[in-house]
């Protein structure tokens, strides 16, 4: 009995030390939540700038307006979890964005875990990258992100971009988005008239190439940072849940250990009793 009591006492140990680092991971987890949160307003902010600028180069140079369309040669970037303890999260991601691709070599997949989840389902992407650690480490990844996208389009196979994410929403579920990226829709931009019309360094043609080009840079740091929220939410989530399963089982082992305990005590003042008769 001593014996059991003793196993019993470890392993109240191990649960408390794996409590603790639930509670670290979810502690984790919440503050690049609300990092990233906090990262998303400049991000937007960027992009409202970018769209005014293209508004009233628009207004001089009139562009194409047509929705894009999703033909072949479609492209779809999937935003997914670089680490693990998320749930489903990933899977999600990846049944979404598989949905859409004639071909694996049609995906570009961010995300070393999703990478693993997707290579388990015998799924090869065209390319994959490591999701951001760090939200500092979004604007550079975005430039990866579009310098690969603009390499493939300039093979002439792929003709439309989408990139498939989830968004952050305090729901059980994974939320998903998936937004068109190129070609470039100009009919989301209404043509701005200014009574002092700006001065162009560049001729309005090539100035809406550029422009377009940093409005795709901006969905794509829009789109990234979701993405890591979201990734540390579903692991908050995930902690969450585990926190009380492990409080469940320490409450067991430790109704267990008690009850141990006092069936020791029992038993030992029993022999006791018994030792004094026979004296």
């Amino acid at each position: 009995m001593a014996e059991r009591l003793s196993e019993i006492e470890a392993r109240i140990g191990s649960v408390r030390q794996l409590s603790a680092v639930i509670g670290a991971m979810r502690g984790i987890a919440a503050v690049r939540l609300r990092e990233a949160e906090t990262r998303l307003e400049g991000i937007r902010a960027h992009a409202r700038t970018v769209a005014e600028a293209i508004g009233e180069t628009l207004a001089l140079a009139p562009a194409a307006a047509g929705p894009p369309r999703r033909e072949d040669g479609h492209l779809v970037i999937a935003l997914c979890g670089e680490h693990g303890f998320t749930g489903r999260h990933d899977e999600a991601l990846l049944d979404r964005a598989m949905a859409q691709v004639r071909s694996d070599k049609d995906l570009l997949l961010v995300g070393d875990h999703a990478l693993a989840k997707a290579q388990d389902r015998g799924i090869s992407p065209w390319h994959s990258l490591p999701m951001a650690a760090h939200a500092d480490e979004i604007p550079a990844l975005a430039t990866r992100v579009g310098d690969l996208l603009y390499a493939r389009l300039l093979d002439g196979n792929t003709r439309s971009v989408s990139i498939v994410h989830a968004r952050p929403g305090h729901s059980a579920e994974t939320r998903i988005a998936d937004r068109n990226l190129l070609p470039f829709d100009f009919g989301r931009f209404a043509p701005s008239g200014s009574r002092q019309p700006p001065l162009f360094n560049l001729p309005p043609a090539r100035l809406l190439t550029r422009l377009s080009e940093e409005y795709v840079f901006a969905e794509l740091c829009e789109a990234l940072m979701l993405s890591y929220a979201a990734e540390n939410e579903a692991r908050m989530r995930a902690m969450i849940a585990a926190r009380g399963n492990v409080e469940q089982r320490l409450d067991t082992l430790t109704a267990d250990a008690r009850r141990l305990r006092q069936e020791t005590i029992t038993s030992e003042i029993t022999e006791l009793a018994a030792s004094s008769q026979q004296v």
